[in-house]
């Protein structure tokens, strides 16, 4: 069987880039080793896609080479995603920092991506199980359904994370097959474990919830942090999890935007518990835990201005060494990948084999939480999707 184009992975990058060349009139086939399409896709945002945000930049992504991006992304922004889901009637929301997700559900993504490949004559093979792949003047890849012939062949097939939903390894030994260097892989986007001393002291903390600072290194994200029972987890944990190298501190600040110097001081009259205190800002249970391992709760007027001082100090630089990851089940994303610099930017294409594409999640180009590893995998297919 043979086709202009065979993409493996329908996911996110490999279904644009399958529409994008069959809009050209190249004859496409899709190799999906899953049942359904879109897997990842369909649990994006909670179940109602974060496709995009407004504010996409290379800023927004982890690479080793930081320009990378910069051509994908100008060539395919989110207005032209925006406007593909509005020719569809796809009615959505945008929520803070300009992330945008469907009011309905993730599946009208799915549908959309489907039609607009059946638009342009895409075909599909599913449960497709790939044994080997070979190339000679052409790309020949033995599966379980038949031998597939191609001119191009399109790597689209994701990372590590989310292996309940099909994520495997396939794309990476592909790379390695044909000679091109892959980068270190590791979990990002993912809840941080504590250690043993740790999960003793919060454990019982688990459920609880607060907005806070958080920081590693230079990078510092706002956000609620939520405590389980054997780490912490929620939006800013795992936008500083891409950037821990699982050696050092992370730093909360426990009272983001509030002068609490100041706020100890006019209070230092007072008989009222610094644990009464923080309760009004903090989660009760967490205060008092926070003041047993700090500061003993006593009435303020008993801390001299020294002490107070100290108190302010901790709350906006407290400081927990996780243990480790919560590993690729828990990671929204991969980090790292097919190395950036075996790559055409404008392209996607392989420097060292004609005819060979990688996208997506598959590349070491990683974005932040928010819509961002969508658009990645929209800009990077739809930039094969016009060469392929």
């Amino acid at each position: 069987m043979q086709a202009d184009v065979v993409v493996i992975g329908a996911g996110a990058s490999g279904l644009m880039c399958a529409m994008e060349a069959g809009k050209r009139g190249r004859s496409v086939l899709v190799l999906e080793h899953t049942e359904r399409t879109g897997s990842k896709i369909r649990i994006s945002g909670g179940g109602l896609c974060n496709f995009t945000n407004r504010n996409v930049s290379r800023e927004n992504y982890i690479s080793t080479n930081p320009h990378f991006t910069t051509s994908a992304l100008s060539r395919f922004t989110p207005g032209d995603f925006i406007s593909l889901i509005e020719k569809h009637k796809i009615k959505y929301h945008e929520r803070e920092g300009g992330q945008l997700f469907c009011n309905e559900s993730a599946q009208e993504i799915i549908d959309m991506l489907q039609a607009e490949c059946q638009k342009a004559s895409v075909k599909f093979v599913m449960r497709c199980k790939i044994s080997k792949v070979e190339k000679a003047e052409r790309f020949f890849v033995a599966t379980n359904r038949g031998v597939f012939e191609t001119g191009s062949l399109v790597i689209a097939t994701g990372g590590l994370a989310a292996p309940k939903v099909g994520a495997t390894n396939f794309g990476y030994l592909t790379a390695k097959q044909f000679g091109l260097k892959v980068t270190p892989l590791k979990p990002a986007l993912t809840p941080l474990l504590f250690s043993p001393k740790d999960q003793e002291i919060f454990g019982s903390l688990s459920g609880i919830s607060m907005k806070a600072a958080v920081s590693y290194g230079a990078k510092e994200f706002m956000g609620s942090v939520l405590f389980t029972h054997k780490g912490l987890s929620g939006p800013a944990i795992l936008q500083i999890s891409s950037y821990w190298d699982e050696r050092g501190d992370i730093t909360l600040d426990l009272l983001p935007g509030i002068d609490t110097h100041t706020m100890l001081l006019e209070k230092r009259g007072s008989r009222m518990l610094l644990g009464t205190l923080l309760d009004q800002h903090l989660p009760a249970r967490f205060a008092k835990k926070w003041c047993d391992l700090h500061f003993e709760s006593k009435p303020l007027n008993q801390y001299s201005p020294r002490e107070l001082h100290a108190v302010a100090a901790a709350l906006h630089h407290w400081r927990i060494r996780p243990a480790r990851t919560d590993g690729f089940s828990k990671a929204e994303v991969t980090l790292g990948g097919v190395d950036t610099n075996e790559l055409s930017s404008k392209t996607m294409e392989s420097k060292k084999v004609q005819g060979l594409y990688f996208l997506g999640e598959v590349v070491d180009v990683t974005g932040q939480l928010g819509g961002y590893n969508l658009h990645w995998a929209w800009a990077s297919g739809y930039a094969a999707g016009q060469y392929v």
